[in-house]
């Protein structure tokens, strides 16, 4: 078995997809995961002209390039959100409409069942993205909140996702949660949580990111090991720390790349992320899916982080385990 190293298009989207997938393939990629804004995947447009479909895999086809996932992280975060003008930066205008919270929600689960569709129409059997969250404003706990009100937030979820997910389900496509901060499942916990809201539905699982853990201080390799069945893609994205009694791991208000943030994404390799033991962990659960680039470094070229990225992962992602058990050597005949 051969794992996918793949790139994930979100930080180039401002590319067309030609010229994107040339870079690519270029860098020494064997696929990539489009994001469904900018340059990339237009989904309406899927639906509405096969050719559009068509012309999307002839590109990467003749790039030498698979694609193995789609992504709408934009459009899912405001199906579950307490959505305000912060998704107005981040939402098409068919989405956003006239900005009444509760359209832009129900508008964004109609364009996130047209996802599953695309991604069938695209061949393509996974979707990455968020769920958004009514609730995540109150992870610290004051004001004052009751059990009741967290219980009402994992319902306000398991509505709404459960109507996306019958149409996964109905198309063959599955979608992965990214965990993180902000969403309705952000560590162990509440990630068990969501599964059990929604029932264990088979088309919801994980797209797991070590960066998002690295920085709350959590066990990647526990992460994996738990949920190892449920992890349906991965972004390899790379974090550091800088902590120095001054700087809170809430971020401080400061945009990425500040020098005085405690902690930050950086390009795969330059951080403190032990990327090896996580693909160890990976190998032992059965992950056999693609390991996508999320490359984000504020003080990096992306062109430079993309092409190095490829060839640290290169050098780790050892998928086969070993033909001969090493201590075989010392057995005498």
């Amino acid at each position: 078995m051969k794992r996918d190293i793949t790139l994930f298009s979100g930080q180039f989207a401002d590319l067309s997809i030609r010229d994107f997938a040339q870079k690519v393939s270029d860098w020494g990629y064997d696929g990539v995961e489009l994001a469904c804004w900018g340059e990339h995947v237009n989904v309406p447009r899927v639906l509405r002209e096969p050719a559009y479909a068509r012309e999307i895999r002839r590109t990467l086809d003749d790039a030498g390039l698979g694609l193995t996932t789609i992504s709408s992280h934009l459009v899912s975060q405001a199906v579950g959100d307490r959505v305000d003008e912060r998704h107005h930066r981040l939402l098409p205008e068919s989405i956003w409409g006239d900005g009444d919270p509760e359209g832009v929600r129900l508008r964004a689960e109609e364009r996130m069942k047209d996802t599953a569709r695309a991604a069938a129409a695209l061949g393509v059997e996974t979707v990455v993205g968020f769920t958004g969250s009514s609730i995540f404003h109150m992870f610290n706990g004051w004001p004052p909140i009751s059990p009741a009100e967290i219980d009402r937030g994992y319902e306000d979820f398991t509505e709404r996702w459960s109507r996306i997910m019958k149409v996964f389900e109905t198309h063959g496509v599955r979608y992965a949660l990214e965990v993180m901060p902000g969403q309705i499942g952000y560590d162990i916990s509440t990630m068990h949580r969501a599964l059990d809201a929604i029932g264990g539905h088979p088309s919801f699982g994980i797209n797991f990111d070590p960066s998002h853990f690295h920085w709350q201080f959590l066990d990647n390799v526990a992460f994996v090991r738990e949920f190892g069945d449920r992890i349906y893609n991965v972004h390899i994205k790379d974090a550091k720390r800088s902590l120095n009694g001054r700087r809170s791991i809430l971020g401080s208000h400061l945009p990425s790349g500040h020098p005085d943030r405690a902690w930050d994404f950086v390009s795969v390799g330059h951080g403190e992320i032990p990327f090896e033991a996580i693909i160890r962990a990976l190998n032992d659960v059965g992950y056999v899916g693609p390991l996508a680039v999320e490359w984000e470094d504020s003080v990096m070229d992306r062109e430079v982080g993309a092409a190095e990225s490829v060839e640290y992962l290169r050098r780790l992602s050892f998928d086969e385990p070993s033909a001969t058990w090493f201590s075989s050597f010392a057995t005498p005949e």
